[in-house]
């Protein structure tokens, strides 16, 4: 799990007092790592869907409802995820891998039941 280039720079200029907000983040899913900036081996489904995260604590944070994709476009596996500041454009914050890869054919229905950030 890393945080992307963007998200270091906009959480150390905080630091100079710099405010950074994220109105909502949205989860894109990937078939293998999506790089620094999110961009590499995205998933042919898209759509990148909002999610929501319960208050930090012990240097992590995880998401508060299930995400849910239903009816996904392609059959393929879904290995990693990248979270981003806008449902489509923006800027990449974070990504990582999932516990498992999930398989899914074209149709199906894929959810995130649970999605854990930490800092170390």
């Amino acid at each position: 799990m890393s945080i992307s280039n963007y998200g270091e720079l906009a959480f150390l200029n905080t630091l100079r007092n710099t405010s950074f907000a994220v109105t909502a983040p949205y989860v894109k899913l990937h078939l293998g790592d999506p790089g620094e900036d999110g961009t590499a081996n995205a998933a042919a489904e898209t759509t990148r869907k909002a999610i929501t995260f319960s208050a930090a604590s012990a240097g992590s944070m995880a998401s508060s409802a299930t995400v849910t994709w239903t009816n996904v476009s392609n059959t393929e596996t879904y290995s990693y995820w990248s979270l981003w500041d806008a449902s489509t454009a923006g800027n990449c914050l974070w990504s990582g891998a999932f516990s498992s890869s999930a398989a899914v054919t074209a149709g199906d229905t894929f959810q995130i039941t649970s999605l854990t950030l930490t800092l170390d």
